[in-house]
């Protein structure tokens, strides 16, 4: 890239401003001195005066640093801490044992179904037991009488495979009944009973109302750990791995989170990548639902001595990026190759050692002023 020396007209248009509407002798000479010199390409002559004049801030590049990006995310139940509870058969609710907010432990009582269908299977538990145990009365009795040599050995072969069918019996209608829910006390009732410990964070009925199977009943929640659900670009998305650190933030409150699933998929409806972290809530203090902000640090290709710069430090001039190096005489235009761009910052390849001072704020004018100065060169 070439560049040539120009006058910084509108810098100087300030100044003389300020000192009462006609440049300075000195000012006038050293444009001279400068279009009849060839001073160096790409050279900007400022004083701090006037450097201030234009809001030019100066700073020294970053170095290291994975970077992060801020996004808006919201709270929602740790899926695998969440469950529904339903009800497996259908009936009249005749008790309800827990509100909403409350507390439940693993296989406490949730509710209390009445129906005929309860009553059914209640009542086959009941014949199973009862035929197991005549099962098992004539299996003793048969054994008896065999060792006495009363009874033929095929008796009490037919003895054993009845008590053994018995049992098999009672097992299957146990297991019936435990599919729907616990016993409730009476031979027409059902308890529904909470799937794991944790909070009552949904409640769908009330007391009286008739459900049909598999209904939603309840929703229990274990939140000593909630998920933290945000979407990514495809192009952030790549930059964010299992593991990596969230800082929450929302009004009065910050916490850290970590990321527990990036999708291998962009979102049909969004087209984006979304992401679940992971946030400890043993305080209670996040609540599902709840607006954040997370701010997530990526993963950086450039390394530990990656320079970084914010991105209003950067402009393009003839077909380059370029920045503004801080000299003692002004600013100095230096070409630059740059990486990811992301949350506001540039990862600077090559064309910076790191310990320049740069113009990151209002560095436009500086590119500006080079248009004019190229142009007041062909001029002449």
């Amino acid at each position: 890239m070439t560049f040539r020396h120009f006058t910084p007209t509108l810098l100087l248009l300030l100044a003389a401003c300020g000192s009462g509407g006609e440049p300075s002798h000195e000012t006038a000479q050293e444009e001279h001195d400068g279009e009849a010199g060839h001073a160096e390409e790409g050279k900007i002559k400022l004083t701090a005066d006037q450097i201030a004049a234009a809001g030019i801030r100066i700073e020294r590049p970053m170095i290291g640093g994975s970077g992060t990006i801020d996004l808006p995310a919201s709270i929602e139940g740790d899926p695998q801490g969440t469950q529904v509870v339903s009800a497996a058969i259908g009936g009249r609710v005749v008790a309800l044992t827990r509100n909403l907010g409350q507390s439940i432990g693993h296989g406490q009582t949730l509710a209390v179904i009445e129906s005929r269908e309860a009553a059914s299977l209640n009542a086959e538990v009941n014949a199973a037991s009862a035929r197991l145990s005549l099962a098992n009365a004539n299996l003793a009795r048969e054994q008896r009488l065999f060792a006495q040599r009363v009874s033929p050995e095929q008796d009490l072969i037919a003895a054993r495979t009845a008590a053994t069918e018995a049992r098999i019996a009672l097992r299957l209608a146990q297991q019936q009944v435990s599919a729907a829910g616990a016993r409730g006390g009476s031979l027409n009732r059902i308890a529904i009973t909470a799937p794991i410990s944790g909070q009552v964070i949904a409640r769908s009925v009330v007391l009286g109302q008739t459900v049909a199977a598999d209904a939603e009943l309840f929703r229990v929640a274990n939140l000593s750990s909630v998920s933290l659900s945000l979407n990514l670009q495809p192009q952030d998305a790549g930059r964010v791995r299992p593991g990596a650190a969230v800082t929450v933030k929302a009004p009065g409150r910050e916490a850290h989170a970590k990321v527990g699933f990036v999708s291998p998929a962009l979102d049909p409806a969004t087209r984006l990548v979304p992401v679940i972290a992971t946030l400890p809530n043993n305080d209670g203090q996040w609540r599902v639902g709840e607006p954040v902000t997370a701010s997530i640090a990526l993963s950086d290709s450039g390394g530990d001595g990656a320079i970084r710069l914010p991105s209003t430090a950067i402009q393009t001039y003839e077909g380059q990026s370029v920045v503004f190096a801080r000299t003692q005489t002004g600013f100095q235009a230096m070409p630059v190759t740059l990486g990811e761009n992301t949350s506001g910052s540039v990862i600077i390849r090559s064309g910076l050692k790191g310990t320049e001072e740069i113009a990151t704020t209002n560095s436009f004018t500086l590119k500006a002023e080079l248009g004019k100065g190229e142009a007041t060169h062909e001029d002449h």
